[in-house]
């Protein structure tokens, strides 16, 4: 016997495009790539791999998206990049 899961569409509250915005992480002369990676590592959930390819996008394009998400999951994350001197905004 298997188990369906109910999901937020199959309860007819799908989510639509503008329900989801992104992290735009910016480049600055200040942070190191160590602190960068850590921080994604921590706030977004990136695996090592992940945050150093985001860290040298940001480094060479000046910035990335790095995070999306609803606005309810981003804000707290955002806020912590902020308090953690990295430059990002929602998106």
């Amino acid at each position: 016997m298997s188990v369906k899961e109910k999901t937020k569409k199959d309860q007819g509250q799908s989510l639509s495009k503008s329900d989801y915005h992104e992290i735009l992480l910016y480049n600055d002369d200040i942070n190191t790539f160590d602190h960068v990676i850590d921080i994604l590592i921590k706030v977004c959930d990136h695996s090592a791999t992940q945050a150093e390819q985001c860290a040298l996008i940001v480094h060479y394009k000046g910035k990335c998206s790095v995070k999306s998400g609803t606005l309810f999951d981003l804000k707290p994350r955002v806020k912590k990049m902020i308090e953690a001197n990295l430059t990002a905004e929602i998106i």
